[in-house]
Parts: C-alpha cells; structure tokens; sequence
C-alpha cells in the first residue's frame, strides 16, 4: 500500500531523516518508536506533504506522492493527526468533525462516517454541542481522530496519540485504534513513546535513532527490554 524509498529529509541544513526505506502493507498497524527528536514526527509530516523529501520516493497504491501537496494526498486517501491535535477550540464537536469531511471524496461519506464517529465514540455524541477546548485531554484525543475519520482516509497517521493521557485513557485510545483498524480496515502508521501498548496492537514495529530506521520486525519479536537498553539510551 504505502513504499517509502531512501527519503533523506532536512531542516534547513539540519539532516533529519537519513535513508529511510519501508513497506506498508494495507490494513496493517505499523509503530514508529524512538526517543525524541530522532525523526519519528518528521517521517509522518514527510510521507504525508506536509514537508518534502530532498531525495528518495514515497509510493501510495502505485502512486509517486512525495512531490504533491498535502490536500492532494488528503484527497488520495491519507490523513495525519498530528501530536498537538489541531482542533478548533472555539467550535462544537459537531463542527470539528463535519469540517474533517471537507474534501469531495469524504463528502459522499459524511452522513456515514459521522454516524461511525459516535458509535466508536460515544462520549462525542454526549457531548456533540460542547466547544472543543472544554472537553477532556483524551475525549480531544479521541475528537481528533474522529475528525480523521470523517476524511474518509484509507491510511491514518497519527503522531503520540496517548501523550498526556492518564493511563485507563490511554487504554481506550489504543484499543480504539485497534478497533478502527479491524473494523473499518483502516492502515495506520503510529508513532509512540509508550512501546508496550503499540506493541501489542500493531503487526511491525520500527526503532528510528538519529534519522536512521536501526531495529525493525514484526511486533512480537520486538521486546521492550531490547528497544529500550539499545535504542532509546
């Protein structure tokens, strides 16, 4: 589904990314782990246009996207749900998620997809009329993603969905995230701090130090003890 091949990205004169090659399978959960400010959130605005590779490709279905825009790989299927969230605090969840739908492929989906967003979340159907910046850290969490829902995406990429969160949160987000991927089919590139959790919703993990992808296998074989001894020290 998705092929990633030698992406070197930088900031400014910075080398971010250095050589980064992977394959995607569809409907696949795929974690991303590293310390901080290793190149794990840079690789998701990469693939998905909101900064450019200087060199290398990055394929979606047989399709070149590492030289379009971001809503011309909206369009195409992908979404990115970025750490910080990005709502818009001053609008009701009802608005938030509509205008997740702004895109003509998602338009034909909305009433569907709306409905999908408050059966896997119900807590945003209690709260539908509330404004945005007045809901919880994890029911914003779980409004973000439901906003990427309604994009009608086909692979959803989604940076520290359990940052910040109290730890029976952070449970339900992964859980629902899980949910998403078995029910609706739905690929997702994750990138996480915490290893167990992801490990054990995703199929293929990836360790990135310093730009450079260093361990990768399938999730069950990856340990917590060999990531976090000789990766993330």
């Amino acid at each position: 589904m998705l092929q990633v091949s030698e992406i070197n990205t930088y900031y400014g004169r910075f080398h971010v990314l250095k050589n980064i090659s992977f394959i995607v399978e569809d409907r696949e959960i795929v974690v991303f782990l590293g310390a901080n400010g290793h190149g794990k959130s840079t690789l998701l605005k990469t693939i998905c246009g909101l900064i450019q590779p200087s060199t290398g490709s990055i394929t979606f279905q047989g399709i070149a996207i590492h030289n379009k825009p971001m809503h011309k790989i909206v369009e195409m299927g992908i979404i990115y749900i970025p750490e910080e969230r990005h709502l818009f605090p001053d609008l009701t969840v009802q608005e938030n998620l509509l205008l997740g739908a702004y895109n003509q492929r998602a338009r034909k989906e909305r009433q569907i997809k709306y409905q999908l967003v408050f059966d896997l979340f119900p807590k945003l159907k209690e709260r539908k009329n509330q404004i945005a910046s007045t809901l919880s850290g994890g029911e914003r969490q779980m409004l973000a993603i439901g906003r990427g829902l309604m994009s009608n995406a086909k692979l959803m990429a989604i940076d520290e969905p359990s940052l910040g969160l109290a730890p029976i949160v952070k449970k339900e987000v992964f859980q629902k995230i899980k949910e998403i991927n078995e029910q609706q089919g739905l690929t997702i590139l994750l990138v996480e701090q915490e290893i167990e959790s992801s490990l054990a919703i995703s199929r293929k993990g990836f360790v990135i130090k310093d730009g450079r992808i260093v361990l990768q296998d399938e999730s069950k074989y990856l340990t917590i003890d060999l990531i976090r001894k000789q990766y993330l020290v």
